[in-house]
């Protein structure tokens, strides 16, 4: 009996003690918090109006919420769910990305054709910088040194010296950028253009083009093959891509920059985010309103997670 008491005690703390994944629920202003032990929704919380990009501070004591229709990025306390207050950030925040110093948040503003930069333990607006029409993605390099802002219509990504708050080169991309990472060590920068259908690969020393990435799937018509977020595991060999309508996400090598294969997700499948150790992927499926859960060593779903209308953003939280 003891054994088996002490066994049941050993399971109930590690389930309390389970890490999270964060969902942004665009329609419904609502945030589901996945537990990644037992898969389930254990709270659904208010935000803003109409949440998409999210992320948390270096330490995981707060989160950052692009509220993008009540023009500010919100600033959440995880552990009891509470909005500890507003930031300014411009109009219509999309994303952010918060630079490696913990303190400044680089966010896009789309119906501004800016990039906005806040300091969050003043509160204020340090600076904002004009970018092209509909600015969306947005990368910090790994150095602090560069910030990059993708603009969906002009269909470039800005390079932005963080130390002047100037932009110090423009590069061209296919149709519709949408999102942006620095990999490999800051030594790459890949940019997603969703009309355009591929992923470009930047060689950031030069910021000339390295490779372009194109993605074809039997019996989808090349129009629904719209990459979105994606996320690189953690020895960068393979990207995890998702492809909007196309309902798949492509798995790339990230060396020869070949698609390898692909895994039927949810509708609309938009970003996502790994677990801890980087075993599992969690995807956002706008339109069936679900989470995937992928296992990334056997490219297989695992489970679908039913959460709010049109999850958008993904974010993972460990927990103490």
């Amino acid at each position: 009996m003891r054994r088996i008491a002490s066994l049941a005690a050993l399971l109930l703390a590690s389930a309390a003690q389970a890490d999270e994944i964060w969902i942004s629920n665009e329609k419904d202003n609502t945030l589901s918090v996945i537990d990644t032990a037992t898969l389930e929704v254990t709270r659904t919380i208010p935000t803003g109006e109409r949440p998409r990009g999210i992320a948390f501070s270096h330490d995981h004591s707060r989160l950052y919420i692009c509220a993008s229709d009540s023009d500010a990025v919100q600033v959440m306390d995880p552990v009891s769910g509470e909005i500890l207050f507003d930031l300014p950030s411009g109009e219509d925040p999309e994303q952010f990305v918060l630079h490696p110093d913990d303190r400044h948040l680089w966010i896009a503003n789309e119906d501004d054709a800016v990039t906005t930069v806040v300091d969050v333990e003043t509160r204020r607006v340090v600076a904002q910088v004009d970018v092209g029409i509909e600015p969306e993605g947005m990368a910090v390099s790994p150095d602090g040194a560069t910030v990059v802002t993708t603009s969906e219509t002009t269909n470039m990504a800005h390079w932005i010296d963080t130390a002047t708050q100037q932009i110090y080169a423009n590069t061209l991309v296919e149709s519709r950028p949408r999102h942006a990472e620095f990999v490999k060590h800051g030594t790459e920068l890949w940019v997603s253009s969703e009309i355009g259908g591929s992923i470009t690969v930047f060689d950031t020393a030069t910021r000339a083009e390295k490779a372009r990435i194109t993605f074809a799937i039997p019996d989808i018509h090349a129009d629904r093959i719209q990459p979105v977020g994606f996320e690189l595991t953690a020895d960068e060999s393979l990207a995890f891509v998702a492809l909007g309508p196309a309902n798949h996400v492509a798995v790339v090598n990230a060396e020869t920059y070949e698609v390898e294969d692909y895994i039927l997700v949810g509708r609309r499948v938009w970003h996502m985010a790994f677990d801890g150790d980087k075993s599992r992927l969690f995807t956002t499926n706008g339109i069936s309103g679900d989470v995937t859960v992928i296992d990334v060593a056997r490219r297989k779903a695992l489970k679908t997670i039913k959460v709010g209308r049109y999850p958008w953003g993904a974010a993972f939280r460990p927990t103490p």
